[in-house]
């Protein structure tokens, strides 16, 4: 720019351009492009690049190319596999770098262009992402649910160990509560959680989890293009802006609730921002997102998915490749599974007969061991290779107490012992733990002497098998028997 400045300041003091030439050392073409532009121009090609050696190639590249439309991403041409065939199969004899730069000028014209949304107050979109965490001390994946207002951008995260069709409609109601209202409608990628199917004229059968919430909450869906994330570039957006910002480093919690609790303030410090172009905060244009949305149904939704199974000859009910056990008294039985987020719930009829924590592994088995005692009860040599029971850590109580019993019953101690155990099917661990303690200390080992104890703790009344607490009773002394007593009493006897 400065020798512009001086040449064209020269030319017009009355220099020539022979002369301005000579005087800055600069060829005659230069001085004229620098009378004829009062700034630098830049380079301007004036004829395409000639690539002789790679024109007669270049419909085998772009036939190459056009064929990986069709292959997995991640078996596509890269420009080094396309100089390699060009060398092997068609004697190429140009170099490396002709090939790249096509290749990438190529893809360059080929990219997708998109056209700047506006978006109206009122409307969502909701997508799923992944991370990894430390929840409870293991480093496991987490996948978390992301909606996002795109005209005010406020989002709402949270957390699950898998993103099921549980955990989608868990996660449409926690944010539904988090805003307070619903939206008109929610924009969606076509995840197999809430499309079953896309019909051959393009509308989505949905999911039966993903139908029954629509039909409770009454927002619309919308689908963006099969495998083109960027219809729902906003929410896109929103996932990794979370993965960067609130979980980086890699989070550590006691529990899902704790991390939850941390993502849902996370969402609420974000409303105080102002986003780039924009002069509001990001709470002050959510209040208009608000008053468009429609407001939350107020009866709850049970995000849970349902199914039927029946109950196996080991008591155990499959679902989602896991099985759960339930009590014996329930085996070979028609039973309804309810799948929530946090734990599964069997039933048989219209009684809930089992509880467990739901289990995000395959092929597990979950056992609770109280479900199996009556019939360890019956067959009481199953006790020590009971497999529900393998891993039941109980107290050291309850081991001295077995040991007792066995010692002075032998196989019904066993029994007896088990029958101690049921005693879970009815009262607290806490209480029966308590009670064990205090027949160890009495030295009152039986089943009846545990549940005598077990039921004076929870009625609040002294055990009778305590004698100190009735100091007004008279005590028996028995005395040790002498031989000499016997012999007196023979010599009464005689005649």
């Amino acid at each position: 720019m400065e020798l512009y400045r001086k040449v064209r300041l020269a030319c017009a003091d009355g220099m020539s351009k022979r002369a301005a030439a000579r005087h800055f050392n600069i060829s005659r073409d230069t001085v004229a492009k620098a009378l004829a532009f009062s700034v630098p121009p830049g380079y301007r090609r004036t004829a395409p690049i000639k690539r002789p050696k790679l024109d007669g190639f270049i419909a085998i590249i772009d036939a190459w190319l056009e064929g990986d439309r069709e292959a997995p991403g991640k078996q596509r041409h890269t420009a080094k596999r396309v100089f390699d065939r060009l060398r092997a199969e068609h004697g190429f004899t140009g170099g490396y770098t002709i090939v790249k730069d096509y290749v990438r000028e190529r893809e360059r014209r080929k990219r997708e262009m998109f056209v700047p949304l506006a978006h109206p107050p009122g409307h969502a979109q909701a997508d799923f992402g992944e991370a990894v965490a430390i929840i409870g001390g293991i480093e496991q994946k987490a996948c978390f649910f992301v909606m996002d207002l795109p005209h005010s951008d406020a989002g709402f995260v949270r957390a699950y160990p898998a993103a099921t069709a549980e955990a989608w409609a868990d996660g449409h109601v926690h944010a539904f509560a988090f805003f307070g209202r619903v939206p008109l409608s929610i924009l969606y990628d076509n995840d197999r959680c809430l499309v079953s199917k896309i019909l051959p004229d393009g509308t989505r059968k949905r999911a039966r989890l993903f139908s029954a919430l629509q039909s409770h909450y009454l927002f619309h869906d919308r689908y963006g293009r099969p495998g083109k994330g960027n219809d729902k570039g906003s929410v896109e957006g929103l996932v990794g802006f979370a993965r960067r910002n609130f979980m980086v480093p890699i989070p550590r919690f006691a529990s899902w609730e704790e991390f939850n609790a941390y993502l849902e303030a996370q969402c609420r410090k974000r409303w105080n921002d102002i986003l780039r172009g924009h002069k509001e905060t990001i709470g002050a244009r959510l209040q208009r997102d608000l008053e468009a949305m429609r407001p939350v149904a107020t009866a709850p939704f049970e995000a849970c998915a349902q199914a039927s199974g029946q109950v196996s000859s080991q008591a155990l009910v499959r679902y989602d490749t896991n099985d759960y056990s339930v009590p014996v008294a329930h085996g070979h039985q028609d039973v309804w599974i309810r799948g929530y987020v946090e734990e599964v719930v069997i039933g048989c009829r219209g009684e809930v007969i089992a509880r467990h924590p739901r289990c995000y592994g395959r092929e597990d088995v979950i056992y609770n061991p109280i479900h199996y005692l009556p019939l360890i009860e019956q067959k009481i040599n199953a006790l020590d290779q009971a497999a529900p029971l393998a891993d039941w850590h109980l107290p050291e109580e309850f081991d001295s107490l077995r040991r007792l019993m066995e010692a002075r019953m032998q196989k019904m101690g066993r029994r007896e012992y088990v029958q101690v155990l049921r005693l879970l099917e009815t009262f607290g661990f806490e209480d029966l733990h308590a009670a064990v303690k205090h027949a160890l200390r009495l030295g009152a080992v039986s089943f009846d002497a545990v549940k005598h104890l077990l039921l004076c703790r929870i009625e609040k009344r002294p055990a009778k098998l305590d004698l100190d607490v009735y100091p007004f009773l008279p005590r028996a002394n028995v005395a040790t028997t002498s031989p000499a007593s016997y012999m007196s009493l023979m010599t009464e006897a005689r005649p």
